[in-house]
């Protein structure tokens, strides 16, 4: 029952909190909500997150292959090293 009634108390002060800190007021926020809901019903924005998500994979990609290839480099050079007087 403690554990309730916490949850409904942290709950309570999030929704205060958050009305308190809010960049804009609830109408404005609403609007905005709103606006996103019919783009969202458009499809136009899954089109936009797939896009942008493929494009975000591929930099990663790039990335990776990069960095490995760098630290491959760097490990060989490192592996190869030999100190004055070795052989």
């Amino acid at each position: 029952m403690k554990f309730f009634w916490g949850l409904l108390l942290g709950l309570g002060l999030g929704v205060v909190i958050g009305l308190l800190v809010a960049p804009q007021p609830g109408e404005a926020t609403l609007a905005q909500l709103r606006e996103q809901g019919v783009q969202l019903r458009s499809g136009n924005l899954n089109e936009q997150i797939r896009s942008r998500a493929n494009e975000a994979l591929t930099q990663g990609r790039e990335l990776y292959s990069r960095t490995k290839d760098d630290l491959t480099d760097r490990y060989s050079r490192a592996k190869s090293f030999k100190l004055p007087g070795e052989r």
